[in-house]
């Protein structure tokens, strides 16, 4: 969540370094959208959060622009699903890059979203940006931790509480 990473720094000189969460990061860069044109493509959660995720958006930072989304598969795959995901992830990355996107938000939690950031490198036009539960948090599906807690890193404290068996 940016904390540890924030923290190194301080104690490295840089004194003034704050730690930024990919939710903090999404919404101001939602908040400059419209006005600068950027488009967005959302990759991963479920299908009902990104139904909710783009009501929401639009409602929130009017014009913004939803390049697109997808949901990819949650459970371990069969060798015959893997195979065909695979080219379905072909197909899906063309389309992503179709889509023209400015920032592609990747939300799959971690490790698993740097995973897959690192193994599209190269192939998606677009900033991929790993947000972890970011989607759910602009959909309301979960509510940040209060501000006291973020600047104290412990938000996953808050996220803890709020669903301990995902954690």
């Amino acid at each position: 969540d940016g904390g540890p990473l924030s923290s190194l720094g301080r104690k490295r000189g840089f004194v003034t370094m704050e730690r930024t969460t990919g939710p903090s990061l999404m919404g101001e860069l939602f908040k400059i959208s419209a006005k600068r044109g950027y488009r967005h493509y959302f990759y991963g959660s479920k299908e009902e959060t990104l139904e909710i995720l783009k009501q929401k958006l639009e409602e929130k930072y009017s014009g913004i622009q939803i390049a697109g989304m997808y949901s990819p598969p949650f459970r371990p795959l069969t060798e015959d699903e893997d195979k065909e995901v695979v080219e379905r992830i072909n197909e899906v990355i063309e389309k992503i890059n179709e889509t023209n996107p400015d920032f592609v938000w990747i939300g799959l939690g971690a490790p698993k979203q740097e995973k897959w950031m690192s193994n599209h490198q190269g192939s998606i036009n677009g900033l991929m940006i790993g947000v972890g539960a970011g989607f759910d948090y602009y959909a309301g599906n979960i509510k940040r931790a209060p501000q006291w807690m973020q600047k104290c890193n412990l938000e996953w404290v808050y996220r803890l509480m709020q669903d301990p068996k995902r954690l």
